[in-house]
């Protein structure tokens, strides 16, 4: 019996190591099972919105071709979603969106609004208000609606005087449109640029138009803050750039090369001296 006892004992590991496989399967087998319908369980509902089919700009009038639906988790739906084409289209935008941006009620015009054209992307408070301008500032400055201007006025006085009076003004339009054509900042002729102003704002266009020449410098978006100037007049203008003007006294005066010194060699018996001489 003692002979065999060494395979009994190996055969009942064999079986003890058979039979622990054999569950450990089953219990893989059965979560393996189980796990699709677990994801079920936990799976989001979705919604189909309406999301942006290209980039459009503010102003823009939304068409089909415009707007398209997506798939869109329920739990993470924003506010004031469109789920349907129908609710989309005919309205006006009234702020920039990118293409497959969800298109929310609080970017659109009131409905009541949808034929309003300009007035429907103005600001509570604010005006519109028309400038005639020149050729070369409609089609050489590349200001297209969206973009923000400084208002500068010529007054053609007996001293003539130029001064920005409105900065950071944001334009509404550019002749008849309100929006980019075609999405792209492309120049064209205009004689009539609207902006979009404060009642006061207004007063103070109105007075530079009628009494001057209205030029408008176009501003980058990323600079907003005021700047403060005293205006040009004839004798400024004139004294632009001169030795004595300020923009000489703002530059450091050029530094002078100054001569090496001169150096004498001094023999006074069995001495050396080396003598240097500083110039004064």
């Amino acid at each position: 019996m003692k002979r065999y006892s060494g395979f009994i004992l190996l055969g009942l590991a064999v079986l003890m190591a058979l039979v622990t496989s054999s569950l450990f399967y089953n219990w893989m087998e059965q979560q393996t099972r189980a796990r699709p319908s677990s994801l079920q369980q936990i799976e989001s509902p979705v919604v189909m919105i309406a999301v942006a089919a290209e980039d459009l700009f503010w102003g823009t009038t939304l068409t089909d071709e415009m707007i398209k639906l997506v798939s869109f988790p329920k739990e993470s739906l924003m506010q004031g979603y469109l789920s349907a084409v129908e609710q989309a289209k005919g309205r006006i935008l009234i702020a920039n969106i990118k293409a497959n941006e969800p298109i929310l009620d609080a970017k659109l015009a009131p409905l009541d609004a949808a034929q309003g054209g300009m007035a429907a992307v103005m600001q509570r408070g604010k005006r519109a208000m028309a400038v005639r301008v020149d050729d070369v500032v409609g089609v050489a400055g590349f200001i297209n609606p969206g973009n923000r201007v400084d208002v500068l006025v010529t007054l053609r006085q007996s001293s003539p005087k130029s001064k920005t009076v409105l900065q950071n003004v944001l334009v509404l339009a550019t002749g008849l449109q309100i929006d980019v054509q075609d999405h792209k900042a492309k120049p064209k002729k205009v004689r009539v640029i609207t902006v979009e102003v404060t009642p006061e704002e207004a007063e103070k266009l109105a007075l530079a138009a009628s009494e001057g020449t209205v030029t408008m410098a176009l501003r980058s978006y990323a600079n907003t803050q005021p700047v403060l100037t005293q205006g040009a007049t004839l004798r400024t203008l004139l004294n632009s750039y001169r030795p004595d003007s300020p923009q000489a006294r703002r530059r450091p005066p050029p530094a002078a090369r100054r001569a090496p010194p001169t150096q004498v060699e001094l023999i006074k018996g069995e001495t050396l001296q080396l003598v240097t001489f500083k110039d004064e």
